[in-house]
């Protein structure tokens, strides 16, 4: 169940958001009630693949290609959301699941940032 790690640096004028579980690393990037930029890193590590969401620019996958059964864990991890960012990110999850081929993988590897470490 992905739990909120409280501390992290705005980047105005949005506010950022870290959620975190055994399997799933959550980066949120929120003006005001909208969800503007996500990555959902996931993995053993939580640093192998990472799906990441911009309103402006779409989708992209950073990593070997999502295993089908991401989609169902994230559900299951995502019931302790804050309602407004779960529904939010659910949708896009589902919305990239129904068109995975057309997004292309940007690296091998994700690469956080300094913070996200």
């Amino acid at each position: 169940m992905l739990k909120e790690i409280h501390g992290v640096a705005d980047d105005p004028p949005a506010r950022r958001r870290w959620f975190h579980d055994e399997y799933f690393d959550l980066f949120v990037w929120q003006t005001g009630d909208q969800v503007t930029l996500f990555q959902l890193c996931y993995g053993v590590d939580s640093s192998d693949r990472a799906l990441v969401w911009d309103k402006r620019r779409g989708f992209f996958h950073d990593g070997p290609p999502a295993p089908d059964e991401v989609v169902a864990r994230f559900d299951d991890a995502a019931t302790a959301l804050p309602e407004d960012i779960r529904a939010e990110i659910r949708e896009k999850i589902h919305e990239f699941a129904g068109r995975r081929i057309a997004v292309t993988s940007r690296r091998r590897q994700f690469r956080r940032a300094a913070w996200q470490r």
